[in-house]
């Protein structure tokens, strides 16, 4: 269980009127200057809600890949975690170990943000209740997925994850979260599983910035590093219904070919380790041109030079990783004289749950390769 995070000398509210950023929830020293919630190192997680919040009962936790992928690889037993490019793997992870780590993050920080990625997740839960000024359009009994990073909401953790064997990035948890006026939340559909939904709805920025970009184009030839992930297949379906003329999925190895080469969702599907590269410029110049856009949606760090060189000439990379080395990416493409633009994929754009869920429910493929992950 995790104790709320208050001033200790605090009866009533820090403050009398909220923000709609939840700055009125930080409780970090105003002298060291103001910091909005993801980036605050403590958040005040009282139960009693301002008037434009929303309080959830939380029932499941999803961890970003990145943060899981961390936590797995500090807590590995013997050997050496999945190097990402051969599918093996030697030893274990501690899950116990994991699991104690995230509750001391969430009973420390007063929300599930990892202090080496920065990056925290989402989470499955029913409005229990929901102040009067409160724009989200929430009702007490809504079951929502939040579609805000958990790195910048408040969570108190009540059971002690005790259902939780910490070996996968999906957290079953009883507890409660608090949404700020510009939270963002999304109901869960009726039609499908809540884990399913869950999966979409944790990377649903990616196919609806890849969406706008490849509208930028006409008929760009789109490459996506990772392709056989839940974003990267999302991606891939979302290039190929804007009016990409071809699409390329890179994996890093062949069991991933085969899943991604039976979804068919790339016109071409190659096998290149992302973390090298010439061998990834190489490898998409092969399927007839580098791409003119690239989205990079693996969560291991060193993709930048790769993706940047696998690029054409006034193209576009975007990078929605929380792995990536933005000084990287901009160094690396002035090392190498790429004129090309980077974007950084924030996790939001406009209606975008709406569209990553039309997608599962449209591509048979993009659902099989979901449903196969959880």
């Amino acid at each position: 269980m995790s104790t709320p995070v208050t001033d200790s000398d605090a009866r009533t509210p820090r403050s009398a009127t909220s923000d709609p950023t939840g700055l009125h929830r930080v409780l970090d020293d105003p002298g060291r200057g103001r910091v909005l919630p993801q980036a605050a190192q403590r958040l005040d997680t009282r139960r009693e809600i301002w008037p434009d919040e929303v309080r959830v009962r939380v029932e499941t936790l999803n961890l970003d890949a990145a943060s899981f992928r961390q936590l797995e690889g500090k807590h590995w037993i013997g050997g050496g975690i999945d190097n990402g490019v051969d599918g093996g793997v030697d030893g274990r992870p501690d899950g116990d170990a994991v699991r104690r780590e995230v509750l001391e993050i969430v009973e420390t920080r007063g929300k599930m943000q990892n202090p080496v990625t920065g990056s925290g997740g989402m989470l499955i839960g029913t409005v229990e209740e929901v102040g009067p000024d409160s724009p989200l359009g929430l009702v007490v009994g809504d079951h929502v997925a939040t579609l805000v990073s958990l790195s910048l909401t408040p969570l108190v953790i009540e059971d002690g994850l005790e259902r939780w064997d910490g070996l996968h990035e999906r957290i079953p948890a009883d507890g409660y979260a608090i949404l700020f006026g510009r939270s963002i939340a999304a109901r869960i559909p009726d039609d499908l599983p809540p884990a399913l939904s869950l999966s979409v709805m944790d990377v649903c920025g990616a196919p609806a910035l890849t969406a706008r970009v490849v509208q930028q184009y006409d008929a760009p030839v789109v490459a996506v590093v990772g392709g056989a992930g839940k974003s990267g297949s999302l991606s891939l379906a979302a290039a190929r219904r804007e009016g990409a003329s071809r699409t390329i999925g890179v994996v890093p190895h062949e069991a991933e070919a085969a899943l991604l080469g039976d979804a068919g969702l790339a016109d071409a599907v190659v096998v290149a380790d992302a973390r090298d590269p010439i061998a990834l410029r190489d490898a998409v110049a092969a399927t007839g041109s580098l791409a003119d856009i690239t989205v990079v949606c693996v969560e291991v760090p060193g993709c930048e030079g790769g993706a940047i060189l696998a690029t054409a000439e006034r193209g576009t990379v975007i990078f929605f990783s929380m792995a990536t080395s933005f000084s990287a990416a901009a160094l690396g493409a002035e090392g190498v004289a790429s004129d090309v633009t980077m974007l950084v994929g924030n996790g939001y754009t406009p209606g975008h749950a709406a569209y990553a869920m039309d997608l599962l429910r449209t591509h048979d493929g993009v659902r099989r390769l979901f449903e196969r992950r959880l």
